[in-house]
């Protein structure tokens, strides 16, 4: 079988994006992801992206994403903004898009606007802290602000946020870089006390509203950027006293930058690029 896709990143964070307007999620997706994910044996990528039809009036499209291991994602930042682009270059040539995220617990409906040559500022909702939101267990019914978790032998201190999907943040007092991520981030993904797995972030504080962070996704490990991920981090800093609201927050990733305005109510903008890297045909 062949399949034509485009490939396209944000950040560093690549996927393959189908065109899937005309003919719907297709059925073999999951597999595709698996299939066509490793980056040694195939096109390589974090997951596959599907550019399904809308579900509501006045919404362009629809998201759906799927993981490296074929599991299907709430929300991706740096995909939505690629998203965009896509439509941008297929026929839906507006500054403002409006795409559905129906696994998004938080806002399933997302509003773009196109502020740049390839430059998305998403309208990511609101963030949440409580227990519940995660969803977290064994660590209270309240906000998860500050909290101790035991892993890998080792007490860390984190802060849990939802953003449509589970974040963990810990911050550290070393350079990202030096963290034996493979070796722990798994630990956090599967760890009891989140029955939907996690994703988590690694973050030092380098200076006035400027972090750098190093992420492990659930279901596709270490990737070079999470836009949920730094949503998460700029509400944990601001949570923390760290950052105030209404500030630009730089989060530094292995892959370029996303700026995050953090809103008085706890509403998210996310602003960073989307680019498309090759189109090809896979074959299955």
């Amino acid at each position: 079988m062949e399949l034509e896709f485009v490939k396209m990143q944000g950040c560093g964070n690549d996927y393959i994006y189908l065109d899937c307007r005309t003919t719907g999620l297709p059925p073999e997706v999951s597999r595709w992801a698996v299939e066509l994910s490793p980056r040694h044996t195939s096109v390589g990528a974090d997951g596959i992206i599907c550019v399904c039809p809308p579900l509501n009036e006045g919404s362009h499209a629809t998201m759906r994403m799927f993981n490296a291991d074929g599991s299907e994602g709430r929300m991706c930042g740096n995909g939505i903004r690629c998203v965009a682009q896509f439509l941008y270059e297929h026929g839906v040539q507006e500054d403002r898009m409006v795409i559905d995220t129906p696994l998004d617990s938080s806002t399933p409906t997302k509003t773009l606007f196109r502020v740049g040559d390839g430059i998305w500022q998403v309208d990511m909702g609101r963030y949440r802290t409580q227990a519940a939101d995660i969803p977290a267990i064994n660590m209270g019914q309240g906000s998860l602000v500050n909290m101790p978790l035991e892993v890998g032998g080792k007490t860390w201190t984190v802060t849990c946020v939802s953003v449509g999907n589970p974040h963990c943040v810990t911050f550290l007092d070393k350079p990202v870089e030096e963290l034996e991520l493979s070796k722990i981030g798994p630990d956090f993904e599967r760890h009891p006390n989140f029955p939907h797995q996690i994703n988590t972030e690694f973050v030092r504080v380098l200076g006035p509203d400027l972090v750098e962070m190093r992420v492990w996704e659930r279901g596709s490990g270490e990737t070079y950027a999470c836009g949920t991920g730094a949503c998460a981090t700029a509400a944990a800093c601001v949570e923390l006293g760290i950052f105030k609201r209404d500030t630009d927050i730089t989060v530094r990733l292995k892959g370029g930058e996303l700026v995050i305005r953090v809103g008085q109510n706890g509403e998210l903008t996310m602003t960073g690029p989307a680019k498309t890297v090759y189109r090809g045909t896979a074959y299955l």
